[in-house]
């Protein structure tokens, strides 16, 4: 646990400590072994709401409540976790809040990445240590894996379609066996309970290993989807902003609700490929225009305002990272959004101010 303070990003257990400490008081449920919280009580707290005592929990996942519940069930068994969707689908958000509310740990993580070696998700050595004493449980170095198997705790591994399928494959007697040999001290690691591993991929970014079918059977896959409805998209837009704005020590309510409304249409109306009343069809260009990155244009918007601009964000202060999210191929997508604005933007009268900050850009 982190005690520094000014810290930029809290992990999850540790922003949220009061909050978990309220809902562990009042858990009455049966808790599987070495796990913080009930079932129940971990659903209570990704999904939120008002604890008997009348304290608040707040929602740290807007939408479908079975899909947090199969989750959860999925980890109390000996089955892993994949979650899976395009980025900026709370995958990495949710895994994290998962792990912090069932392990009260969420740091146990491998970052996957297409250079990631087998070290990374078995073990690795000390080699001063080793080449003075040669292979010993001193210079052997603990993988995440190794320590959430040895501690009954989650592990989370970021990324998994991003690691090479060999690497990936590390991963099978771990997951069907639940132990991990160490053939240089004639060792194993036995996990105990409690341990599981919950990883992440999206199947949108270039160079994706896809898993082995082998691999593949020894996890539940939840496909995580993008927000249902317009009034939901908008709402977890708004409640991000007003947070992040918070920890940055930024303004308060320096964004109006019609600009965060007036770009989650354009999102959703290129990412569906038709205006909201489908009269007009459209192009989608091939960046994928998540919530996620909603959020990251307003975030950039509201530090434009405020340090460049009268306190409130504008149209001219959206339009440059506007641009920048929907133009990720210069030859396809911007003729996408250029379309896009004259088709669309530029007939609603009430967009001129938009139309005329992002023309100018592209």
């Amino acid at each position: 646990m982190s005690s520094q303070k000014n810290i930029l990003r809290e992990h999850a257990e540790d922003e949220y400590k009061a909050e978990l400490k309220a809902i562990a008081k009042q858990d009455k449920g049966q808790k599987p072994e070495n796990w913080k919280l009930s079932p129940k009580a971990v659903v209570q707290y990704i999904l939120g709401g008002k604890l008997e005592d009348g304290t608040e929990i707040e929602t740290k996942y807007y939408g479908d409540r079975r899909l947090i519940e199969v989750a959860v069930a999925t980890l109390v068994t000996d089955r892993a976790l994949l979650l899976i969707g395009i980025p900026g689908t709370a995958k990495t958000w949710l895994s994290e809040h998962l792990t912090a509310a069932i392990s009260g740990d969420s740091t146990l993580l491998i970052q996957g990445t297409a250079g990631l070696a087998e070290d990374s998700l078995r073990y690795g050595w000390n080699y001063a240590q080793l080449i003075a004493e040669g292979p010993s449980e001193k210079a052997l170095v603990e993988s995440p894996i190794i320590n959430g198997m040895r501690n009954g705790k989650l592990v989370r591994i970021e990324e998994l379609t991003r690691i090479p399928s060999d690497v990936q494959d590390t991963l099978l007697t771990v997951l069907s066996e639940k132990l991990l040999p160490i053939p240089e001290l004639n060792k194993e690691v036995q996990a105990i309970h409690g341990f599981n591993v919950i990883a992440t991929a999206n199947d949108r970014d270039k160079g994706v290993n896809e898993l082995s079918s082998a691999l593949r059977r020894r996890f539940n896959t939840l496909v995580m989807p993008l927000p249902k409805s317009f009034e939901e998209e908008v709402k977890i837009v708004k409640t991000r902003i007003e947070k992040t704005s918070k920890k940055l020590k930024l303004p308060k309510n320096n964004v109006p609700t019609e600009e965060i409304k007036r770009l989650i249409t354009i999102f959703r109306e290129l990412r569906e490929g038709a205006t909201a009343d489908g009269k007009i069809k459209l192009k989608s260009p091939g960046s994928t225009l998540s919530t996620a990155e909603a959020i990251s244009v307003l975030n950039n918007g509201v530090a434009l305002a405020t340090h460049f601009g009268n306190g409130k964000v504008s149209a001219n202060d959206i339009a440059a990272s506007l641009n920048g999210a929907i133009i990720k191929d210069p030859s396809q997508d911007k003729v996408v959004w250029k379309e896009y604005l004259e088709t669309v933007v530029k007939r609603r009268k009430e967009w001129k101010d938009l139309y005329e900050a992002c023309i100018k850009l592209v």
